[in-house]
């Protein structure tokens, strides 16, 4: 199966370099030069991964971020001439799984295209593995070194979710809805006290992974090997 990435950027240098680069590694390019065409473009076709130009008439790159955060699983790259961290901020908010300033240099482009695939092919799994750790999403199980570990629900699935998709940056919101629903009327820093009792638990695992606080937005997880 060929990889089908949607590239909407007004800018049409930009999607001819976005065309020609993706092309040669082999993937499908599916071009939008409006947020609304790429809408329209994720409704008919399957789109595996999207790159997003933040400044575009219309429906700008954020709300179409927003949207395909909503209603698609897919990963998605925001390009944006600007590189300031209130952007990010926003970009990151909007559900963007990394961002990419302009002028940007092809391969790296690619690396991170790449990192991404590999990261969101996690998430169909059963079981993850961390290393030396064994996330059972079916049978609700850890594993360290093949041996069962129990946990409260809670945060089995917030590991298991942040997991999934080791080095997407989620928001305490993002977490609140995925793990305790959109209902939850508690406080968003229950997500912080279940994140310090995860570090305490596997404490002594550092070498599989890590839980990095991203400040001003969220958690991650990062694997250690990669």
């Amino acid at each position: 199966m060929r990889i089908r990435v949607l590239a909407a950027d007004d800018d049409p240098s930009i999607r001819e370099l976005l065309r020609l680069t993706l092309s040669m590694e082999g993937y499908v390019v599916l071009e939008a030069e409006d947020g609304e065409k790429a809408s329209r473009i994720c409704e008919t076709e399957q789109v595996h991964l999207a790159i997003v130009d933040v400044m575009m008439p219309g429906k700008d790159g954020l709300e179409l971020c927003r949207e395909i955060r909503e209603h698609y699983d897919i990963p998605i790259i925001l390009l944006t001439a600007k590189d300031q961290l209130e952007d990010k901020e926003q970009g990151y908010l909007a559900g963007t799984d990394d961002y990419v300033a302009k002028p940007f240099e092809p391969k790296e482009l690619l690396f991170r295209i790449k990192a991404l695939l590999r990261r969101y092919r996690l998430v169909s799994a059963e079981t993850i593995r961390l290393g030396s750790v064994e996330i059972d999403r079916k049978g609700y199980e850890i594993r360290i070194e093949g041996e069962p570990v129990t946990i409260p629900l809670r945060e089995f699935e917030l590991l298991a979710q942040l997991a999934s998709q080791p080095g997407r940056i989620y928001t305490r919101e993002q977490l609140i809805g995925l793990i305790w629903g959109a209902d939850y009327e508690g406080d968003a820093r229950t997500v912080d006290v279940h994140v310090k009792r995860l570090r305490e638990r596997f404490s002594d695992r550092k070498e599989d992974f890590v839980i990095a606080t991203i400040r001003g937005l969220g958690y991650k997880l990062e694997v250690k090997d990669e």
